[in-house]
Order: structure tokens, then C-alpha cells, then sequence
């Protein structure tokens, strides 16, 4: 079972401050649930976040 990570986890992931995943939550530009009213998140779901949103992205046609 994958493991649930913390904001301050994620921020270190990340290399930002725990504040700007705060901001990316409450914008609900990342994805994130609550457990007993604290913010966690799957590595899983972060990657794919991060893949979808990067300019690499599978979706864009590479250049030739």
C-alpha cells in the first residue's frame, strides 16, 4: 500500500515552502484529501500532477 505523505513531505519533494502547497491545496491546483483535518497526499497522484503540468508533458507532440 502506497504511503501518505505531509505538506511539509511534499514541500521538500517539491524543493518550495510549505506555504506554496498550502496555496496550491486551497487553490485546488494539486491533489490532495484530508485525514483527521490534515492535508495528505498520494506520491502516486503528485507524479502525475507534476507530469501533466510540466512542459513535457505526454500530451504535447515533441518537436522535430
Amino acid at each position: 500500500m502506497e504511503e501518505l505523505i505531509t505538506i511539509q513531505q511534499l514541500a521538500n519533494y517539491l524543493k518550495v515552502d510549505r506555504f506554496t502547497v498550502y496555496r496550491l491545496v486551497t487553490q485546488k491546483r494539486i491533489p490532495a484529501f484530508k485525514v483527521g483535518g490534515q492535508w495528505r497526499f498520494k506520491q502516486e497522484m503528485i507524479d502525475s500532477w507534476l507530469m501533466r503540468n510540466s512542459n513535457m508533458s505526454e500530451e504535447r507532440p515533441m518537436p522535430r
